[in-house]
């Protein structure tokens, strides 16, 4: 397995005895068909046909070679230690949301929740939040067709809504250039 970006000093992660037994499988193919060029797709089906006709037994070895790696994993993860400032795995930037920005628009369910949800709490007062989502999923899931347009003309009116204030919320971020410009910063007033 690859390493982390940026840190060359992290221990190479674990392999699983199915990517041993993958591994295995290329090598042999290797020596056996050394000019041949592989289709890593019908490779790895093959491959995969092959694993699952083998028997507990026929595994084991390749599990045992897992385990082996697991503890090498463990034993170089404790020595280990991070530099200054990485995030964890899978850590991304939560991009700002602008306050000012106007509100999405509703779909037809949205709406039909919206106004039945009061309904549902007044009929099943001990029912959690989940319980009420499921509820109203469920009435939805059975109300008419007449119910549901009704419901769509609502969400495509709040589209149209969505897109004027967009539009407009666009509009006043724009300088008479076409560019952006910071809200902090003061504009002129020449007319």
């Amino acid at each position: 397995m690859p390493r982390a970006k940026g840190d060359s000093n992290k221990p190479r992660g674990r392999m699983t005895a199915y990517a041993y037994f993958m591994q295995t499988c290329r090598e042999e193919h290797k020596n056996k068909y050394p000019d041949e060029n592989v289709v890593f797709l019908e490779f790895s089906r093959r491959c995969a046909g092959q694993w699952k006709l083998m028997t507990e037994n026929d595994k084991k070895r390749f599990q045992g070679m897992a385990e082996r790696d697991k503890l090498r994993f463990e034993n170089e993860m404790r020595h280990y230690q991070p530099p200054q400032g990485a995030t964890g795995r899978g850590t991304k930037r939560k991009q700002v949301k602008d306050p000012n920005a106007p509100k999405r628009s509703l779909s037809a369910f949205f709406w039909f929740c919206h106004d039945l949800r009061g309904h549902v709490k007044e009929q099943h007062p001990e029912y959690t939040l989940g319980e009420i989502a499921k509820e109203l999923g469920r009435r939805w899931g059975v109300s008419d067709d007449a119910t549901k347009a009704q419901y769509a003309a609502k969400a495509e009116q709040d589209r149209a809504r969505y897109e004027r204030d967009m539009n407009a919320y666009k509009k006043s971020k724009l300088e008479p250039h076409g560019e952006y410009y910071d809200e902090d910063e003061e504009e002129d007033d020449d007319e």
